[in-house]
């Protein structure tokens, strides 16, 4: 027997907005539209078009939220990082953007590429229509996830990675190693979730959006594979042991972090990448 789709009402619609325009997040909505019986193809789809449409008409910025945020008041040189002293290459604040010295040991580099070599695959992207994963051309690595805390080393870095932005672990993504081959880039792209998108919803039930990133170089390539942040101008240069982390306040390009991974010119990259959200990551 088939089921009669429902239509979206213009009362919903002023319902969405109502709701957007109280700060209420998108996983939140679509949470209330199930429990009062909406289809969830017909609340996801009502979901993306209000807010697409009330946003290109208004002009709206979602309001900002608490992010990571390493201690560097008074602008320290070196910061203590649970088990490890760790120096502050570089910070500016629109993006908010800082370049660590230092924050794995050589050891702990070359330990994580011989736990990730045997897993990896061609990397995907959030595919943020449905929620899910796929290949996407603009991004040529390969990689693998580790489970968070999955080994010691792991566990170590997770803890590290904690203190030093003052967020915690269990709001953190698992760490995800990534290679890149001569040639391999990775374009710029926004590491939030678009709250347009009808996809958000559910990525958004795991742990709500993302709003905060750290690379973590694992060996210094010979040319290129920087990360290169374009509205500002700035490229990071790949360091064995050094990080860059940068955070987002809002899912709007207005936090100027579209970034991307330059493409390797000679030799290899290998970087581990750590995703960090507003809640705990299920």
């Amino acid at each position: 027997m088939s089921t009669v789709r429902q239509a979206v009402t213009p009362e919903l619609r002023r319902w969405i907005v109502e709701q957007a325009r109280a700060g209420q997040p998108p996983e939140s909505v679509l949470a209330a539209m199930r429990a009062s019986g909406w289809q969830e193809d017909v609340a996801l789809d009502a979901l993306e078009t209000t807010l697409r449409d009330f946003l290109r008409e208004h002009g709206v910025v979602p309001p900002p939220v608490a992010v990571p945020a390493p201690r560097l008041d008074g602008s320290p040189s070196v910061v203590r990082a649970a088990d490890r002293d760790v120096r502050v290459l570089m910070q500016m604040q629109l993006p908010r953007v800082v370049v660590f010295g230092g924050l794995l040991a050589d050891d702990e580099c070359d330990a994580l590429i011989a736990l990730a070599r045997p897993r990896l695959k061609r990397s995907e992207t959030v595919q943020q229509t449905t929620g899910g994963s796929e290949v996407n051309a603009a991004r040529t690595s390969r990689g693998m996830f580790f489970q968070r805390g999955e080994t010691e080393l792991v566990a170590r870095i997770e803890r590290r990675i904690a203190a030093l932005v003052h967020w915690p672990v269990e709001n953190g993504e698992g760490l995800q190693v990534l290679h890149y081959a001569p040639g391999a880039q990775y374009e710029p792209h926004h590491d939030y979730f678009d709250p347009a998108q009808p996809g958000t919803p559910r990525i958004l039930e795991r742990g709500g959006q993302r709003v905060g990133t750290l690379v973590m170089y694992l060996n210094t390539p010979l040319k290129g594979g920087g990360t290169t942040f374009p509205d500002v101008g700035l490229e990071v240069g790949a360091v064995k042991g050094n990080a860059v982390f940068f955070s987002y306040d809002r899912p709007d390009p207005a936090t100027k972090t579209l970034h991307g991974g330059a493409p390797v010119i000679e030799g290899e990259k290998w970087v581990a990448t750590k995703w960090l959200r507003e809640g705990v990551f299920r």
